[in-house]
């Protein structure tokens, strides 16, 4: 057995009950084999980018597992779809959206996964749930994320619940 990585899963959705979705998703996140959940962020919510539809809700999980990214990675995919995920279009409205963020200090590049999430650095309601978690955290390649959620100053983000 490999030892255990921290992992970061970002959680979010805009339709149907949303909010609610977000809570659940986080606490089925708890059930997921060779995986301790270690903590969940406060449930943020943000204006689309890049897209339409209602506002998001979104939070940060971290976990610590002994699956392997891809192992992780068919796991959330298996959530999603339990609660209605079709996957269409690129930031489209979604029942649920879980992105495996960060897997360690571990860069993935393959042609189902990318690790860090590439977008992650550019998206406010990623960053501040993610730092409401682990404040002196890096994003491999890219930097501090405390850093890179100054420059998305921009982006709205409210956080809603502690």
């Amino acid at each position: 057995m490999s030892a255990p990585v921290t992992a970061y899963v970002g959680v979010g959705a805009n339709l149907g009950f949303a909010h609610d979705a977000v809570r659940n998703a986080l606490a089925d996140l708890s059930d997921l084999p060779a995986t301790e959940f270690i903590a969940a962020s406060s449930v943020y919510s943000s204006a689309p980018i890049e897209s339409s539809g209602p506002d998001y809700f979104n939070a940060v999980a971290a976990l610590s597992t002994t699956l392997t990214a891809a192992e992780l990675l068919h796991l959330l995919f298996a959530i999603e779809k339990r609660y209605g995920r079709v996957r269409t279009e690129r930031n489209a409205p979604r029942t649920l959206d879980l992105d495996l963020l960060l897997y360690g200090q571990e860069i993935i590049r393959t042609d189902e996964l990318v690790v860090p999430h590439p977008r992650m650095a550019e998206r406010a309601f990623v960053l501040a749930p993610l730092l409401e978690l682990a404040p002196e955290v890096e994003i491999p390649g890219r930097g501090a994320a405390s850093e890179l959620l100054a420059a998305c100053a921009q982006q709205v983000v409210r956080r809603l619940d502690p």
